[in-house]
């Protein structure tokens, strides 16, 4: 079966829309809710790492959008998000250990 997409001229595409990014968003929000029971004294070591990798993912996620006409720019940033990605990975695992 073929589908047809129909141009519709009143959408514009951001990087809001992009699946990886709202699903980037949606954890990060998760994340930033679960860091708030961690115990005090991970405030500034644990929390703040985990609140700031999951964000810098989404954040480098919205750069590679507007930088995708550039190819090797694009490449760099979707580099970043999934190292930014990767470290959140981590963090999650200290969680578990908590």
């Amino acid at each position: 079966m073929i589908h047809i997409l129909q141009f519709n001229s009143n959408y514009k595409m951001e990087f809001k829309n992009l699946l990886a990014y709202q699903k980037a968003f949606d954890l990060a929000m998760c994340i930033f809710e679960m860091s708030k029971s961690f115990p005090k004294e991970e405030t500034y070591s644990l929390t703040d790492q985990i609140r700031r990798s999951s964000r810098a993912v989404n954040a480098n996620l919205a750069e590679a959008y507007r930088k995708r006409i550039y190819t090797k720019h694009f490449t760099s940033k979707l580099t970043d998000a999934d190292g930014e990605n990767s470290e959140t990975s981590t963090w999650l695992l200290f969680c578990s250990s908590l």
